[in-house]
């Protein structure tokens, strides 16, 4: 008994006190200013992931951190068993600037997601339908970790171990509306889609498949949700994505970038589907505290600033430019650009890992995604000189990564 003791506390040493979910790059990161990071030994990075699409006014913004620091200093949290006039505010100048008649604050993008299938869920069996409550889905998405968002995501690889997905949700490929009228049955509730799918590789959803979506959804009496977690807040050069295409959906979720940084998450709905969750319905113990309120207001202070979003779709068209010169100048390493505003990527002939190394070498920080995608998502308040020094890091990364052969025949 004594031995099987010892060899468990063997092995349960053997696993670092931080759970090793995440495969970490030996970087430490001890401060930041504007988009560059500073690792404790004094390197430099130029930040191109901003911590996977979220810090949006980049690092160490004067007004952000103003705004923390003074709510921090009155008071964080008091629960939403009171009014927080914080969230009052901020709910009220999301729904001025959008679609939405109504907002519910929560903590993450998987959270967000969560409410937002209730929401759906909720309307339609109110509306007499309680049979409906399957959402279709598509291939190549990711709408979080939570079991549920596991299952409407359908990556067999995220799900692996964790027992039978969870019921209601259909998947169909991206870009088909042939696909997703013929998964419609009677037990549909609604659709979620992302405009632009972060993690399944920098898709971006066409804008007619968009409106061809909200047209369906009206035709069969369906919902229509948005996921704008990773693509929402400024991102696209408009406040959501899905306006490029010139339809408003009927729920949306969003976090990531909407507080800089701090997290929190939101659902922004119209009135018909808020009005179903009721008090008692639905609930968070920190969502839209005082504390995240006052860093999101801060957020859109900058992003609703006039010429601010103009701004970011100027910065967007020259980064797309320098990443479709780095496709046609080395198609041995970058087959093609992707994206929309600045969540852009290149799809890699090499190995996406090789890429996003020889980017770190030079310098520059990205995100790998799926599809053999090397992912960008600088801070909305990049400016030129700094997409012309990233696209710069891009390309001797790039000529890094060159087959041998390639490499050899060039020199």
């Amino acid at each position: 008994m004594l031995a099987v003791r010892e060899q468990q506390d063997n092995d349960t040493a053997m696993i670092p006190a931080l759970m090793p979910t995440y495969n970490r790059a030996d970087l430490a990161f001890e401060r930041g200013q504007g988009v560059w990071l500073y690792t404790q030994d004094g390197r430099r990075f130029l930040d191109f992931g901003a911590g996977i699409a979220t810090s949006s006014l980049g690092h160490n913004h004067p007004l952000l951190v103003a705004a923390i620091a003074e709510q921090a200093a009155r008071v964080m949290h008091v629960s939403n068993l009171y009014r927080v006039p914080q969230a009052e505010r901020l709910a009220q100048r999301l729904v001025d600037a959008s679609f939405a008649d109504s907002a519910f604050f929560c903590n993450s993008g998987a959270e967000a997601n969560e409410g937002l299938v209730k929401m759906i869920r909720r309307a339609q069996h109110d509306a007499g339908h309680p049979e409906r409550s399957r959402v279709i889905c598509f291939e190549g998405a990711f709408h979080g970790r939570t079991l549920a968002m596991l299952s409407a995501t359908g990556n067999a690889k995220y799900l692996h171990g964790f027992g039978p997905p969870v019921e209601g949700f259909d998947h169909v490929p991206f870009n088909n509306l042939n696909a997703v009228r013929a998964a419609i049955t009677a037990e549909t509730a609604g659709i979620l889609i992302e405009p632009v799918q972060g993690e399944g590789g920098i898709r971006t959803a066409h804008l007619q498949f968009l409106r061809d979506l909200r047209a369906t959804c009206d035709e069969f009496g369906l919902l229509l949700g948005m996921d704008e977690i990773q693509c929402g807040m400024g991102r696209s050069g408009k406040l959501f994505a899905h306006e490029w295409a010139g339809i408003t959906p009927d729920v949306l979720s969003a976090a990531k970038g909407i507080a800089g940084g701090f997290p929190m998450g939101a659902i922004l709905a119209t009135e018909p589907v808020a009005r179903h969750l009721v008090a008692g319905s639905h609930g968070t113990t920190f969502g839209g505290n005082p504390l995240a309120c006052a860093a999101a207001n801060a957020v859109l202070d900058v992003i609703l600033a006039p010429g601010f979003l103009a701004g970011v779709d100027h910065h967007a068209r020259m980064l797309w430019r320098g990443l479709e010169a780095l496709v046609a100048e080395l198609p041995d390493v970058f087959a093609e650009a992707r994206g929309a505003g600045l969540l852009v990527g290149l799809k890699c002939v090499v190995p996406n890992a090789e890429v996003q190394a020889a980017f770190a070498a030079e310098g520059l920080l990205s995100v790998m995604a799926g599809d053999n995608v090397v992912r960008f998502a600088p801070p909305l308040i990049v400016s030129e000189a700094e997409i012309a020094e990233a696209l710069a890091m891009m390309r001797r990364g790039g000529l890094r990564c060159r087959p041998a052969a390639v490499r050899t025949a060039v020199t």
